[in-house]
């Protein structure tokens, strides 16, 4: 049951990468470069795959063992 609740952390991150992208947003310096945090969304798209990757995991080991025990 505990694998289940651990598979949410990457999806909790990736949010919370999004959410600092727009939190923080993007300004333009005085010298006329734009200054974003752009790392904060190939973070959460990596994180994203990374929590999708650990369902999938979960659930082919869990399907795998329920089906060895019948």
């Amino acid at each position: 049951m505990k694998k289940k609740y651990l598979t949410l952390i990457p999806f909790i991150i990736a949010a919370a990468c999004m959410v600092a992208y727009n939190i923080i947003g993007s300004e333009v310096a005085p010298d006329g470069t734009l200054l974003e945090p752009f790392y904060l969304i190939p973070m959460s798209y990596l994180f994203l795959a990374i929590g999708i990757i650990l369902v999938l995991a979960v659930r082919i080991v869990s399907f795998s063992r329920n089906s060895k025990k019948n």
